[in-house]
């Protein structure tokens, strides 16, 4: 039963990726725009995720649920020692809902649609950022995990772990990495008069993920970041990675000609391949401490814990999975499989 819940963990952070960081994405996409075409893409998005928004955000609750049940060891050291940037995540995504609905059904149209669109970009923005800090400060090995908490300072255990060059450099990355599924999925969203505008952006985006990824890589060989080096050395994650990389030149094809069905796939491809190439890395141990390594098995809960979440995720799993199916489908967001 411990694979079952681990496997829904999985999907779980799979689906919050592609699914939240194409929401996120909305918002990084307008930020970066010019005045006429966040006005194109303001439009575009609200008839495509719109009627959706909200149903994303299950995929972290279920997340952050298995965690707390399933493995509170481990969800006790993200709560307590990345309590800052968790909040700030849980802030943003606060923010960035409330300026969306404010600014599509506000009932007066003054100038605080001004401050509602650029509250919804900005933490667009920024909220990614922050989650892809809190990954990094995982593995940076910048965490001190200690019971004498008396004889570290405040920024030791609680700023210094997340704001450092590496984890800036992954929260960075995990924000291109947002843009760029938006930019693809907008590609077959808006008409063929404006689908120039989204090629273009996919393009940039999707060389923004490359270079970004470079530097990440090359930010953590410089300063001798266990994680980079070990994903440096596993034959598994090279073995993913160069597939992602072979599988750019189809996506940059499709891309091109605008091709909605194949240029989706891919990309939703690169980003599980991503996400798999790092989780594998270090396995079983995903926090990288400077004074320790945390395997996520050894924080598992009881047997009859486990057992008992286990059924509860199948019963709810096919309870909830057909449900948001049909929510999708109902509003075309599953055009994919048309």
């Amino acid at each position: 039963m411990l694979y079952v819940v681990i496997l829904f963990l999985l999907v779980s952070l799979l689906l919050y990726v592609i699914l939240a960081g194409a929401d996120f994405g909305a918002g990084i996409v307008e930020l970066f725009s010019s005045e006429q075409n966040q006005k194109i893409t303001k439009k575009t998005i609200y008839s495509v995720m719109g009627p959706v928004w909200e149903a994303n955000h299950i995929w972290i609750i279920i997340l952050v649920v298995i965690l707390w049940v399933g493995f509170p060891g481990f969800y006790n050291v993200l709560v307590v020692y990345l309590h800052i940037p968790l909040t700030l995540v849980l802030l943003g995504i606060t923010l960035r809902g409330v300026a969306f609905v404010f600014r599509h059904y506000d009932a007066y149209k003054d100038k605080s649609q001004i401050v509602y669109d650029w509250l919804f970009r900005v933490s667009s923005f920024v909220t990614p950022v922050f989650l892809g800090m809190t990954a990094g400060a995982m593995v940076s090995g910048e965490l001190i995990i200690t019971e004498n908490y008396g004889n570290f300072t405040f920024a030791e255990l609680f700023i210094n772990p997340w704001l450092n060059g590496f984890s800036i450099w992954v929260g960075l990355f995990f924000a291109a990495l947002c843009a760029f599924l938006t930019s693809i999925l907008l590609i077959g969203e808006t008409t063929s008069v404006n689908r120039h505008i989204y090629v273009r952006k996919s393009r940039i985006a999707t060389v923004s993920v490359i270079i970004l990824g470079f530097v990440v890589l090359s930010y953590g060989l410089m300063y001798d970041v266990v994680f980079v080096t070990d994903f440096l050395k596993n034959p598994y994650t090279i073995g993913l990675i160069i597939l992602s990389g072979i599988l750019i030149f189809p996506l940059m094809r499709s891309i091109k000609k605008a091709r909605r069905i194949v240029s989706r796939t891919l990309a939703g491809l690169q980003v599980v391949l991503i996400i798999i190439a790092a989780l594998i890395t270090h396995y079983p141990y995903l926090i990288i401490a400077s004074n320790t390594e945390m395997s996520i098995i050894e924080t598992v809960a009881t047997q009859g814990t486990i057992k008992v979440l286990g059924i509860s995720l199948i019963i709810g799993g096919l309870i909830i999975l057909p449900g948001v199916f049909h929510l999708f489908k109902s509003f075309k967001m599953i055009k994919i499989l048309e």
